[in-house]
């Protein structure tokens, strides 16, 4: 994988692509430190905790989006985990998408997380964030479903992206762009 840019060309398949395994493993830790987030800020009420949290999360996201998954905390600590393991390779651009999706939510958590911190009246804004975010890192960890991508295939069908020239596959071809 190239440090700066989102996955790596295979030139068989035709377009750039992620180890699926090393994606369900950055889910799988985002999902931890999300879990952490809900445990001391909604059954704590440790609203202080929140910011540092969803603030590394949005870092997470930012740095996988911007200059790639190699420099994600997350991504590569799974990397690092699934060394071993023969990898499984998904379409990339589906990916960065639904990471995108991931940084705008996780921004969002970040931002009104310093309102919740002064007004608690913020509670069900940042709570609803955080459980959106935490069921679709748990869809992807547990069961390989990205809704993010299947967002993208949508966006693909009805015309707001332009379709690949490449087809690119993901878990189970679920979001195959066709």
């Amino acid at each position: 994988m190239a440090l700066f840019g989102f996955g790596d060309h295979d030139d068989t398949l035709g377009y750039h692509t992620l180890d699926e395994r090393e994606v369900r493993g950055s889910s799988g830790l985002m999902l931890v430190v999300g879990l952490v987030a809900v445990i001391n800020g909604f059954v704590l009420q440790r609203y202080e905790v929140l910011p540092w949290l969803t603030g590394f999360l949005a870092l997470n996201f930012a740095l996988a989006v911007f200059l790639g998954p190699k420099l994600s905390p997350t991504y590569a600590l799974a990397r690092l985990l699934t060394w071993r393991q023969t990898p499984l390779l998904i379409g990339a651009i589906q990916k960065r998408f639904a990471w995108t999706l991931g940084l705008l939510m996780t921004a969002s958590a970040f931002g009104l997380s310093f309102l919740l911190i002064q007004d608690a009246s913020w509670f069900e804004p940042v709570c609803m964030i955080c459980l959106v975010c935490l069921l679709l890192l748990f869809l992807e960890t547990a069961f390989g479903i990205c809704v993010g991508c299947q967002i993208y295939r949508l966006a693909v069908r009805i015309g707001i992206f332009p379709a690949p020239k490449v087809k690119p596959n993901c878990m189970g071809d679920a979001c195959a762009t066709e």
